[in-house]
C-alpha cells in the first residue's frame, strides 16, 4: 500500500484515491506497479508497442517500503486481458525495475470466497424449491389482465370441451383451499378466431404425434395424420431394416424401457436417453415389424435359415460340387414363407433381392403418398373448399400417378407375368423418346 492514499475494497476490485484528487479502480484483471517517474515514459512506450493493455498513472511522493525514504514514485496501472498479456507486461516492468505489490492476490481470494459461497447457497436452496412457488405464482399472474372497473384479474384462453368440468372443479377447489370470500367465475366466450389444434395423446401415441408435428401441425378439425403414422412409420422402417435378428435386439431394448417406465419417468435423463424413452413404443412396433419383414427376407444377421421347411430347389446331380451357384432345379412347391434360402449364394442373389426390396419400397411409398393426398381431399370436402379440390388435389393426383403410379403398375405387371423388361429404360425413354418404341435389351432376372 502507498501512504497518503485511500483504498476501498469492493466486489469487482479496489478503488484508490490519492490526496491530489486522482481516483481510479483496480479490477481483478489489472496489475499495479510503483515506478519512478523517469522510467514511466519508457514503460508506457513499450506497453503501447506491444499493445498488451491500457495504462493509468498517478504521480505522488511516497515512502519507500524498505528504506522508508520519501521518493517520487508513479502508480502505474495496466489493464490487460489474458495470461499472455500479463506475462509480457511483467517482463517489461521487471526489465525497468518496477516494484510489484501483491494487491490482486487478496482480491482474487475474496472473489473466490464469494463465488464458493454463492454456489454453496444454490446447492442448499435449489433442492428445497426455495422461491419456485412464488415464481410460478407471479408467472401465472403475468398472463392475466387487470380489470380496473371491477378490480379483478381476467384470464382468457382455449380449452378442450371435454376439459370444462375438470377446469370448473379445479377452480372451485382453489377457492375453497384459499378460503377466499369471492368465488372464481368461469364463463364460456364466443370467439371469431380459429381455435388452436389439440390432439389428445397418451404414452403410446405421443411419440407419433410429435413426429407428425415436426413436419407440420394440422389445422383445427382437420384429419390427424398421426393415426396412420402409428402403422406406416414403423412398417416402412421395417421394410428397409428387414432383419429379424436385429429386430429381436431392438425388441429387447424396447421391452426394457417399457418395463422400467415407472422408474425412468421420474428420473432426469440425458438428451439421448430421453429421446429413446419417449419413443419406446415406436421402438416396440419397429422391432415387431422388423422381425416380420426379416422373416420374409429370411435374414438373421444376414444369414438365411430353413425355418419353414426345405428349399424348393436342389441340384440336378446329387454329387455336384457347386450346388449353390449353378445346376439348381425346382423340384417342389415354393418355399412356405418368405425368400427361399437357396437364393443366398446364387449368381442372381444381388439383382433379385435388391430388385425385390427396391420395388416393394416404391409400392409402399407411392401408396403412402396417395393416402396423404386422399386425406387432403377429405379435408377439403369437410370444409367445403372446392378450390383446393380443383387446383390442388386433382393436379397432385395426376402428376403423382401418371409417373410413379404408372411405374408401380409396371412393377406389378412384371411380377405377375415374369417379364424381363428393364423398367429403368422404360421410365427414362418415356421422357427422352415418348413416341418411339423402345429397343433396349432385356435383363435376365433368374440365373441359378
Amino acid at each position: 500500500m502507498v501512504e497518503g492514499m485511500e483504498y476501498t475494497y469492493h466486489r469487482k476490485g479496489i478503488a484508490v484515491k490519492s490526496p491530489k484528487g486522482y481516483h481510479f479502480d483496480v479490477g481483478f484483471g489489472e496489475v499495479v506497479y510503483f515506478l519512478c517517474f523517469p522510467l514511466l515514459a519508457f514503460v508506457s512506450r513499450f506497453c503501447l508497442i506491444t499493445r498488451t493493455g491500457q495504462k493509468t498513472t498517478i504521480f505522488s511522493l511516497t515512502s519507500h517500503p524498505v528504506t522508508s525514504e520519501m521518493v517520487e514514485k508513479t502508480v502505474f496501472v495496466v489493464f490487460f486481458s489474458g495470461e499472455q498479456a500479463k506475462t509480457k507486461i511483467l517482463k517489461i516492468c521487471e526489465a525497468f525495475g518496477a516494484s510489484c505489490y501483491p494487491v490482486l492476490s487478496r482480491l482474487s481470494e475474496l472473489e473466490t470466497t464469494l463465488d464458493v459461497g454463492i454456489r454453496h447457497r444454490n446447492v442448499l436452496l435449489i433442492p428445497l424449491g426455495f422461491g419456485e412457488l412464488e415464481k410460478a405464482v407471479f408467472d401465472t399472474l403475468n398472463m392475466l389482465n387487470f380489470d380496473v372497473t371491477k378490480k379483478c384479474l381476467v384470464g382468457e384462453g382455449w380449452c378442450p370441451i371435454f376439459a370444462k368440468p375438470q377446469i370448473q372443479e379445479s377452480l372451485q377447489r382453489a377457492t375453497f383451499d384459499s378460503n377466499s370470500q369471492v368465488g372464481i367465475i368461469f364463463h364460456v366466450m364466443d370467439s371469431v378466431e380459429a381455435p388452436p389444434t389439440y390432439f389428445r395423446t397418451n404414452g403410446f401415441t405421443n411419440a407419433y404425434q410429435e413426429i407428425v408435428d415436426a413436419y407440420g401441425v394440422a389445422k383445427y378439425q382437420e384429419a390427424n395424420p398421426a393415426v396412420y403414422t402409428v402403422i406406416t412409420f414403423p412398417f416402412l422402417f421395417a421394410v428397409m431394416f428387414g432383419d429379424w435378428g436385429h429386430g429381436i435386439c431392438l425388441l429387447i431394448g424396447a421391452l426394457v424401457l417399457i418395463a422400467r417406465e415407472g422408474k425412468l419417468s421420474t428420473q432426469k435423463l440425458g438428451s439421448f436417453m430421453e429421446m429413446l424413452f419417449g419413443g419406446r413404443y415406436v421402438l416396440l412396433l419397429m422391432s415387431l415389424f422388423s422381425i416380420y419383414c426379416g422373416l420374409i427376407y429370411n435374414e438373421f444377421f444376414y444369414v438365411p435359415y430353413h425355418i419353414f421347411g426345405q428349399s424348393a430347389y436342389r441340384c440336378r446331380d446329387p454329387n455336384c460340387s457347386d450346388a449353390y451357384t449353378i445346376g439348381l432345379i425346382k423340384y417342389r412347391d415354393a418355399y412356405a414363407f418368405g425368400v427361399d434360402p437357396s437364393w443366398r449364394g446364387s449368381r442372381s442373389e444381388l439383382p433379385f433381392l435388391n430388385s425385390l426390396k427396391m420395388k416393394m419400397s416404391i409400392l409402399f411409398g407411392i401408396a403412402q403418398m396417395n393416402l396423404g393426398i386422399m386425406l387432403s381431399y377429405f379435408n377439403s370436402i369437410f370444409f367445403n373448399n372446392s378450390l383446393d379440390i380443383r387446383y390442388q388435389f386433382i393436379p397432385q393426383m395426376i402428376f403423382l400417378n401418371s409417373l410413379f403410379g404408372y411405374l408401380s403398375l409396371l412393377i406389378i405387371i412384371k411380377w405377375c407375368t415374369g417379364s424381363q423388361a428393364d423398367l429403368y429404360h422404360v421410365m427414362i425413354y418415356m421422357f427422352l423418346s415418348p413416341f418411339k418404341k423402345s429397343t433396349s435389351t432385356s435383363m435376365k432376372i433368374l440365373d441359378m
